[in-house]
């Protein structure tokens, strides 16, 4: 069985909402970030990056959002796309691994965690993030899926981030984007994006972002910070 090492952020609810989507039988095993549960030893083993999400198949240790729905497509066969796409499958999935995904979560940083308002920073991450937006819509036009005919693990992946775009760009955030606003649309109709939205909502995950939090979160912004050590659990 995978164990998914999973906790409420947009990466680990693209896993959940592949697992929803495809039945494979998993077990939850949560990862508070807040309380630095990501250095644990026990963790480092699963994913030495230290990060949510990550897997366990049997022994075989998957990191990375993007790595995960690829192994987990391949490995099932479900919501791969179809064989002459592969190629355009895997653009999109690395367009959206490093172009949506870091440059929103950037975004987010530095207009709500950053220490200091940084006016550059906060412009550069929110005008590339419209701007990956804009190309995303222009690709939607008049298609129902980002990769073929057929719901992938593109769409997944686009999805977890895309869910997030009122906290990202602001209140209506897709409204500029038709294309983009229908295909999210579309997706976020689907019974299995429910139940993924469940995941793990019993689950008493850290909400403080107190000092220790920002410390577990980002170990490398404080010099004498200890939380990369391998402390035990």
């Amino acid at each position: 069985m995978i164990r998914f090492f999973f906790n409420r952020a947009p990466n680990p609810l693209k896993i959940a909402l592949y697992l929803e989507e495809t039945g494979l039988p998993y077990e939850l095993v949560p990862v508070d970030t807040l309380k630095g549960e990501q250095h644990f030893p026990a963790f480092r083993a699963i994913n030495p990056n230290g990060k949510v999400p990550a897997i366990d198949d049997n022994g075989v240790r998957v990191f990375d959002s993007t790595a995960i729905l690829l192994y987990l497509a391949e490995k099932s066969g479900q919501l791969a796309g179809a064989p002459q796409e592969h190629g355009e499958l895997l653009s999109w999935m690395m367009f959206i691994a490093s172009g949506v995904g870091p440059f929103s979560g950037q975004a987010v940083h530095f207009k709500y965690m950053a220490p200091e308002k940084l006016p550059y920073a906060i412009n550069r991450y929110v005008r590339e993030t419209q701007r990956h937006y804009e190309v995303l819509d222009a690709h939607l036009e008049n298609r129902p899926y980002i990769v073929g005919d057929s719901y992938s693990i593109a769409d997944i992946s686009a999805w977890g981030w895309l869910d997030k775009a009122t906290f990202v760009l602001g209140e209506d955030a897709l409204a500029p984007y038709p294309n983009l606003k229908r295909w999210f649309d579309s997706i976020n109709s689907r019974p299995a994006v429910a139940r993924a939205r469940e995941m793990g909502k019993d689950i008493a995950f850290k909400a403080e972002r107190d000092e220790a939090a920002m410390r577990a979160l980002f170990p490398q912004n404080y010099a004498d910070n200890n939380a990369n050590s391998t402390t035990t659990a």
